[in-house]
């Protein structure tokens, strides 16, 4: 049996905190004018992208010694529960998005299936794909208008529950929108197909992807701010910038680059400081990071809300953030005391009797 691969652990406990950070802020509030607002921002969008890749990841090690091997018989195993996991994932998400319109577990089922197809494919055909799926976006929004189900202020989306509202919601102009997030997933497909214990080739994608992180932001400041006084600004925002919603091009690229840095650089940190407790109890949160994700909605937003609804939106950046940090750290303790005397976490283990 092939050791974990400890650095993608402590990968996904950086992206359930940083995922935890941006929502907390967006539902409770940003008031202020604090430097805490300017480092929330800095996840935005970039910790659910790196949450997404990782899981890219998984499904290539899940699935690897199959293909090459060309075991048929347990490829299909693998692909039954890879497909068994979209659809209890999916029903998850959509058992509380009434409470939580950003969700992303429902839109993770659809990114799987699609994964699912690409399983065998040969790494050239899988960056294809993703690619596809980047540049066919901006096509889409020639044919409907981003913004004509939403309002952003209140993050009410007109039609979510019926079949068209659905179906474009989850495929166009959702959160998270299969078309193109799915690349990222297939990407961490890519990336997981590569063989992960080589530390040189592990450092060079974290230089490639680093420094093309860099170039797209020094690209896309510049150009805003050269194009700054020009009459379609918004549009060019959109395209240029690297905001999340619309999801663009540019916007992917970059959300490629710093979730293929973070887990390579929390690879190498793995290997680098195996013993460390520190490492050791973040790489415990990352094995925990489905049961985190859902807590963090019905745990640290129900605690808030309950105690006083009418402030949601309009608490302080300050409080968002603290708040975030201190319910992090309390999922690190859980983590660490939960598999002192468990193999995995509690919805972990249920999505494996499920599905297995």
């Amino acid at each position: 049996m092939k050791k974990r691969i400890l650095g993608l652990d402590l990968a996904r406990a950086f992206a359930v905190i940083g995922m935890i950070v941006v929502n907390f802020k967006v539902v409770f509030g940003e008031q202020g004018d604090s430097w805490l607002k300017m480092v929330a921002h800095l996840f935005e969008g970039k910790a659910a992208a790196t949450f997404v890749v990782l899981a890219g990841v998984g499904l290539a090690l899940m699935t690897n010694s199959a293909v090459q091997t060309q075991n048929q018989e347990k490829l299909k195993i693998a692909q039954r529960q890879i497909l068994k996991r979209s659809f209890f994932l999916f029903f998850v998400g959509i058992s509380y998005i009434w409470i939580w319109v950003a969700d992303i577990l429902h839109f993770y089922g659809i990114y799987m299936l699609v994964t699912l197809l690409f399983i065998s494919r040969k790494p050239n055909e899988i960056l294809i794909g993703a690619g596809i799926l980047i540049f066919i976006y901006p096509i889409l929004g020639q044919i409907w208008d981003y913004e004509a189900d939403w309002n952003l202020t209140t993050l009410e989306y007109k039609g979510l529950w019926t079949f068209e509202g659905f179906l474009k919601n989850l495929f166009y102009n959702g959160f998270h929108p299969a078309i193109p997030w799915t690349a990222f997933m297939l990407i961490g497909l890519w990336f997981g197909k590569q063989d992960l214990n080589d530390s040189k080739f592990v450092f060079k994608t974290l230089k490639i992807s680093f420094l093309s992180f860099i170039s797209i932001q020094i690209f896309s400041k510049t150009s805003l701010i050269l194009l700054a006084e020009s009459d379609n600004i918004e549009t060019l925002t959109n395209y240029l910038g690297t905001n999340p919603m619309p999801p663009m091009p540019l916007y992917m690229f970059n959300g490629i680059s710093i979730a293929l840095t973070i887990i390579s650089g929390c690879i190498l940190l793995g290997k680098r400081f195996e013993n460390s407790f520190i490492i050791d109890a973040l790489n415990k949160t990352g094995q925990l990071a489905l049961t985190f994700y859902v807590a963090h909605v019905i745990l640290g937003m129900g605690i808030v809300e309950d105690l006083d609804p009418t402030k949601l939106g309009h608490y302080s950046i300050e409080f968002s953030v603290i708040y975030a940090l201190i319910f992090s750290l309390l999922c690190v303790l859980f983590a660490v005391i939960w598999l002192r005397f468990k193999k995995m976490g509690p919805l972990e283990w249920g999505m494996r009797k499920l599905t297995s």
